[in-house]
């Protein structure tokens, strides 16, 4: 399909369009974000945004494999959401709604996303999308800020409200991924830990 919208290469990062422009014009030569109207064109990714995302994603990825309980899908993937296009670094889904996933976006809430905080997203990671993923119904709510080394947690009340899951002796433990952990030192080791290593914490191997 023709592009019906080309950016030059002096135009700001925030542009204005249609979801269905936005649809035509977006691809996966463009990593980009569609906000009510606007679009968001993410800056390349810096080097220990992208370690730290292929880590969770092989982490989680295999964890998640391993126990046959969903798809995990990562970085590049949009959800739809009412108004919204977003891109988070890493999304699962659990297998009984597999049927979400269409072509080249899913539709609808995940059951988990996780996103790692960079200085350009640090209002729209904490606060933006809290909320969105919040409304749309995420299950729990990964944030991950290698500027201070922190590591947030979020998961849905009965009331439908994010309530932060509470670190216990360094460990984080998913309320959405069955028997799934994360010692959150792993994150800021330079480098990061052997994956193997740490699937076999994990009982994965």
């Amino acid at each position: 399909m023709e592009k019906t919208l080309e950016i030059p290469p002096s135009a700001p990062p925030h542009l204005r369009m249609t979801e269905e422009e936005f649809e035509a014009w977006c691809d996966e030569d463009v990593k980009a974000e569609w906000v009510h109207g606007e679009v968001i064109v993410h800056s390349p990714a810096a080097y220990i945004h992208v370690s730290i995302a292929s880590f969770l994603i092989q982490v989680v990825g295999l964890f998640v494999q391993h126990h046959k309980i969903g798809i995990v899908v990562g970085p590049e993937f949009q959800i739809r959401m009412p108004g919204l296009r977003r891109v988070p670094d890493l999304l699962f889904i659990a297998e009984p709604r597999r049927n979400i996933i269409k072509r080249t976006f899913v539709e609808g809430a995940p059951d988990l996303v996780m996103e790692i905080v960079s200085p350009d997203s640090v209002e729209r990671d904490y606060r933006e999308k809290h909320l969105e993923y919040e409304a749309a119904g995420v299950r729990e709510y990964w944030l991950f800020d290698p500027q201070w080394q922190r590591t947030q947690v979020h998961a849905l009340n009965n009331a439908g409200k994010y309530a932060r899951i509470a670190e216990s002796a360094g460990v984080i433990h998913s309320t959405v991924l069955p028997g799934f952990w994360l010692r959150t030192a792993w994150l800021w080791q330079d480098p990061l830990p052997n994956t193997l290593d740490v699937l076999r914490e994990l009982g994965v191997l």
